[in-house]
């Protein structure tokens, strides 16, 4: 039987394969099963102190053991790992990071806005509205649709934690970078980075004395992140927009682009460009849908006007609402609720 073929090198499934992609960086991939995804890069950073990590991938025994496994490769034993860098509050970049910290003592480092919807021991006064909801048990969505159909394993691990947090092991940030502040790592001094978008707590790293941009989701090879219509910011997708052309103004500056999927790559300006435009498309596609539509419609019918089938569901829908809201806020959609659904029409 043939190997599937992947048309986006995010979806490969991960190999033991291991790559120095800059002096002292080495790429190692860590297993996930997720939709589009194969695979998420840990970049283990070499130093006099021993290493860092980036983005220790998923929870469980599985992932902790592909952990082990990369690190002794490299013939770094688990005493030698004294960071663990979290690009943002996705289970494919932090679930390991917890069981790392209680095997070896290392900081957890992420930006100053880290946060976990599900974790009891976040403040309050950062709950977005969604994750408010979630915590609320109602599963509701800010356009009236149904909420998150969370993977029963998953949905199973977070309502356990909610109920015995002391039995479940989840990150607490040792350090929280704020934005413009550096940080010592793999003999470089790398500038952390706010760039909001793909999540309201993302975090890239730069070293510009080697080029080198450690870019988390934020910036991909062959695809784009998710935008979240489900945020605390009125224009996510705005703010995504922002976040690419802080990173892409670097230009000439960013040797080698160092994703959390995908293999590294340069020219972070052009890509940074391409998936701007990819969204712009995306716009532009719901202008031309509304006007066929002609009436008011729903996120959901606009969803299926912009994603395939068989990408149909909530993700979609919030990054349409995502996009609808950008429209509405320029002034060039409007919308009206009825029995609680929210339906945008095109204004004239």
């Amino acid at each position: 039987m043939s190997k599937p073929a992947f048309t986006k090198q995010e979806q490969v499934p991960a190999t033991d394969e291991i790559t120095e992609v800059a002096a002292g960086i080495y790429r190692t991939q860590l297993p996930i099963d997720m939709p589009g995804l194969g695979h998420v890069n840990m970049y283990v950073l070499e130093d006099e102190r021993g290493v860092a990590v980036v983005d220790p991938g998923l929870p469980g025994k599985a992932n902790w053991k592909a952990i082990n496994a990369r690190l002794q490769a490299l013939g770094v034993p688990l005493k030698r790992v004294h960071s663990i860098v979290v690009t943002h509050s996705h289970p494919d970049h932090f679930g390991g990071a917890a069981r790392l910290r209680a095997a070896t003592g290392a900081d957890i480092i992420t930006h100053q806005s880290f946060r976990l919807w599900f974790d009891p021991n976040e403040p309050d006064d950062v709950d977005v509205e969604i994750a408010a909801r979630h915590k609320r048990g109602t599963g509701e969505t800010p356009w009236g649709g149904p909420g998150y159909q969370l993977p029963l394993r998953r949905k199973m691990y977070y309502n356990a934690f909610r109920v015995l947090p002391q039995l479940f092991k989840v990150p607490q940030p040792t350090v929280r970078l704020a934005e413009g502040e550096y940080i010592s790592l793999a003999r470089r001094k790398w500038m952390a980075i706010h760039t909001p978008g793909h999540t309201e707590d993302h975090l890239c790293l730069f070293d510009a004395d080697t080029g080198v941009m450690l870019c988390g989701d934020h910036v991909l090879p062959t695809i784009t992140p998710h935008i979240s219509g489900m945020s605390k910011y009125p224009d996510p997708l705005e703010g995504f927009f922002n976040s690419l052309d802080k990173v892409g103004a670097f230009g000439s500056q960013v040797g080698i682009c160092l994703p959390a999927h995908g293999k590294p790559f340069a020219d972070i300006a052009t890509r940074c460009e391409q998936i701007k435009e990819h969204h712009q498309g995306r716009l532009e596609k719901l202008r031309t849908s509304a006007a066929e539509l002609d009436r008011p419609a729903t996120v959901t019918e606009f969803s299926g006007h912009l994603f395939s089938p068989r990408a149909q569901g909530t993700m979609a829908d919030s990054e349409t609402f995502a996009h609808l809201e950008h429209l509405r806020i320029a002034g060039e959609f409007s919308y009206t609720v009825r029995d609680g659904v929210r339906e945008y029409v095109r204004v004239s």
